[in-house]
């Protein structure tokens, strides 16, 4: 019984979403470098604007340099990758027992938060109107990233406040002595 109890465990269970979260981001960073073209011209139609209303007051914002849409991927790759790498490390450091763990999925979350809540929501979203396109549209795929990476964040942060709490419960209270 101990074990199962321990099993159920929101360490366990934050580890295990560290773990699936990991495994999600690597693919995504394989994806993106075996499969470049094919996200590519994802990125490049999303900066180009060019499957939106193409409203005369927005498409001033259109980046149609090869240049600058290739670095922007190279980017966006290179944080998936760091990010994977997080979650990677926080998985070793949740098998460990490590207290770096919590510090570990929470930066790796953040990072994917900021990616694809700041990233593809925010700027490819709202500034290169990407919801305003019925072919390369990538915003439930966003969010769906969002919303996994904010439920990581709380739940590893829950585990910091719960330690800090069990902490607090062994401390011994020296004034009520007196």
């Amino acid at each position: 019984m101990r074990l199962l109890s321990r099993l159920g465990g929101l360490r366990v269970v934050v580890g295990v979403l560290t773990a699936i979260s990991a495994l999600q981001l690597a693919l995504i960073t394989i994806g993106n470098i075996t499969d470049y073209d094919t996200n590519y011209a994802f990125v490049q139609h999303v900066f180009a604007m060019d499957t939106t209303f193409k409203s005369p007051h927005l498409m001033w914002r259109a980046i149609t340099s090869p240049g600058l849409v290739t670095t922007a991927y190279v980017l966006i790759i290179a944080w998936e990758g760091l990010a994977a790498i997080a979650l990677i490390a926080a998985v070793v450091a949740w098998i460990r027992g490590s207290e770096a763990a919590k510090r570990l999925s929470s930066l790796g979350w953040l990072m994917e938060a900021m990616l694809f809540g700041g990233g593809f929501i925010a700027i490819g979203g709202e500034y290169f109107q990407m919801w305003q396109s019925s072919k390369w549209n990538g915003l439930s795929a966003a969010l769906q990233n969002v919303i996994i990476a904010s439920v990581g964040l709380i739940l590893a942060n829950l585990v910091a406040s719960r330690g800090r709490e069990r902490a607090g419960d062994l401390e011994v209270d020296d004034s009520r002595a007196a």
